[in-house]
């Protein structure tokens, strides 16, 4: 039978309609399979300097400069450790898509861990952009999360991962920071992770994604903030003895190496960890630590590095020498300011397997690059934020006598609770919600960002955390911050650690008449804010540390036989007051 030419075309446009119909039926059923998230890569972030117009990350033309992420170690296909997770930065060239817009995207993930960590930016938004996905487990169970991504070029420079120095745009290179991020959300329990929604939010861009593990069997012996980014010598090939002094201890040791804040990588040519004997001296040959089979390792600009797992016997409540070698020139580096305690510089030469003290000539009274020594096994780890009265200043050098250490010792003298490891997570000068520090940059201020803006770095991310407890609030009061400012600033930081099952400590704020800015006024804040705190639902308990110290006959200011003479800071005998009025029972 013959057809026309116009009954020919109906069928030809029917099959098309067809094979269309199929063909968007098999592309929806390939986009509900969860992908990796290379594959589902839509947008180009990052350009060659010579070729901006390769890239378009924001809408209007502007990118990131490949040239700087490879000055800060951020190189294609890097991992990098940041907030105790692993991050791959895409394995792209300049101009190549390298991150996925947010859009509802299932991406496929595996592993058990206590968090997600996204490396993301936001674009469009200087406040930002946030939005809600969903994590699915092997047992069919799911769990919602948030995520919120900072903009790229407003957001706070005090919790970015790294900035880069400028942004590529077709109109020339601006001298204006680029900044990214690592943010993390928790995960139920327990369950491994076989799959991520991505939330649908305009002008979100995730680089990475992964689960960051709960870190089994290890316990946090001992800790130190980044309280700043500060010059020093400049140093070229100098050995650095560093002592530290355990919690809990356990026969197995790693050794976590931090490079926030930093804008350039830092390389350790070798490593070794010893018990001290004392001074710069250790008692036996000191131990080489490795990373990834290596004897040393670079560590990209604002990442960690943690070194492999060694089989070394950490005695409880015990100086430990961490000694490591810096090959080339260090001008400036992440610090914990106020050690209390006498650390060592040699001269030049990696001395790191010497065992005497001879090489080392100088005194640090800093930490830097330290972050944290883990032990094997143990029950988990109580992590201390505060300021200075944590940090322990006024209290005697050398001596191990802040209160968080008297309160380790308690632990390890009873067996009525689990023996925690207790991280002292205290700075100098810190604030609620104030940042001293920027967050970026060489900086002589070394009282850190906000409380709020370390609180996932300095808490969160620390090993096996349990229990935390905040010990701030007067620096915040003494310059000027309203009592709510300070108690909104509290209720936050309960709910960000009960969100990641923490249980969750407060301590009243001490008394501090005497002191310059301890005016009446601010003890009226001071007042306020721990009649909140004594009277709040948010935390789980309440250390009472103002009725520990405050004069019965004069309770705006300290008994004078736990003041240390400033009239703000206890000293040691106070110090230890504190530490033996808690309840262990609450940690």
């Amino acid at each position: 039978m013959r057809r026309s030419v116009r009954d020919i075309t109906v069928v030809l446009a029917l099959l098309a309609s067809l094979v269309s119909a199929g063909s968007a039926r098999a592309a929806t059923e390939d986009r509900s399979v969860p992908q990796p998230l290379e594959r589902l890569f839509d947008n180009t972030a990052v350009s060659d300097d010579a070729r901006p117009g390769e890239a378009d990350f924001d809408g209007s033309g502007a990118s990131l400069s490949a040239r700087d992420l490879a000055a800060a170690g951020w190189t294609p296909g890097r991992v990098l450790t940041v907030q105790g997770a692993r991050l791959t930065w895409p394995l792209r060239r300049p101009g190549e898509p390298d991150n996925v817009r947010a859009a509802g995207q299932d991406v496929r993930v595996t592993g058990r861990g206590d968090a997600l960590a996204f490396l993301v930016a936001g674009t469009g938004d200087p406040d930002g952009t946030a939005g809600t996905g969903t994590v699915s487990y092997a047992d069919g169970a799911r769990s919602a999360y948030r995520l919120s991504a900072p903009d790229w070029r407003t957001g706070p420079l005090a919790t970015k991962a790294v900035a880069l120095p400028h942004i590529n745009t077709p109109g020339g290179q601006l001298a204006e920071r680029a900044r990214l991020y690592v943010v993390t959300v928790p995960l139920v329990p327990g369950r491994r992770v076989v799959s991520v929604r991505l939330p649908r939010a305009a002008g979100m861009h995730v680089f990475g994604l992964s689960v960051r593990p709960a870190a089994p069997g290890w316990t946090g012996s001992w800790a130190a903030s980044t309280s700043g980014y500060t010059a020093l010598g400049p140093w070229t090939g100098r050995t650095l003895r560093l002592v530290v002094h355990s919690s809990a201890g356990g026969p197995r040791v790693r050794v976590r190496f931090d490079n926030t804040f930093a804008g350039t990588p830092v390389r350790i040519g070798s490593a070794t960890l010893a018990l001290r004997a004392s001074g710069a001296a250790a008692r036996g040959a000191p131990v080489p630590l490795s990373f990834g089979g290596a004897h040393g390792v670079e560590i990209p600009a604002g990442a960690q590095a943690y070194s492999d797992p060694l089989g070394f016997d950490v005695p409880a409540d015990s100086d430990l020498l961490v000694s490591l070698h810096l090959p080339g020139t260090v001008p400036a580096a992440p610090v914990h300011r106020l050690a209390l305690q006498r650390s060592y510089l040699s001269e030049p030469g990696d001395h790191t397997a010497d065992g005497s003290s001879a090489p080392y000539t100088s005194v640090l009274t800093t930490w830097p690059l330290l972050g944290g020594v883990d032990v094997g096994g143990g029950p988990g780890s109580v992590v201390v934020l505060g300021d200075s009265i944590t940090d322990g200043d006024r209290s005697t050098a050398d001596a191990n006598r802040r209160w968080p250490n008297v309160l380790a010792a308690r632990l390890l003298a009873q067996r009525v609770v689990p023996r925690y490891g207790v991280l002292n997570q205290g700075i100098s000068g810190n604030r609620v919600v104030t940042d001293r520090y920027p967050g970026d940059g060489v900086s002589t201020d070394t009282a850190g960002v906000s409380a709020l803006h370390r609180f996932d770095r300095d808490v969160l991310a620390q090993t096996s955390a349990r229990t935390a407890v905040v010990f701030e609030g007067v620096n915040d009061l003494r310059w000027g911050a309203p009592a709510q400012e300070v108690i909104a600033g509290l209720r936050e930081l309960a709910a960000r650690g009960h969100a990641r099952g923490l249980r969750m400590l407060v301590a009243t704020i001490l008394p501090c008449e005497g002191e310059a800015r301890c005016t009446a006024a601010v003890d009226a804040e001071r007042i306020a804010v721990n009649t909140w705190i004594r009277e709040n639902d948010d935390f789980d308990a309440v250390l009472d540390f103002d009725a520990v110290v405050r004069d019965p006959e004069h309770p705006a200011r300290m008994l004078p036989a736990y003041d240390s003479g400033d009239h703000l800071h206890p000293g040691d005998a106070g110090l230890a007051a504190l530490a033996e009025s808690v309840d262990l029972g609450l940690l």
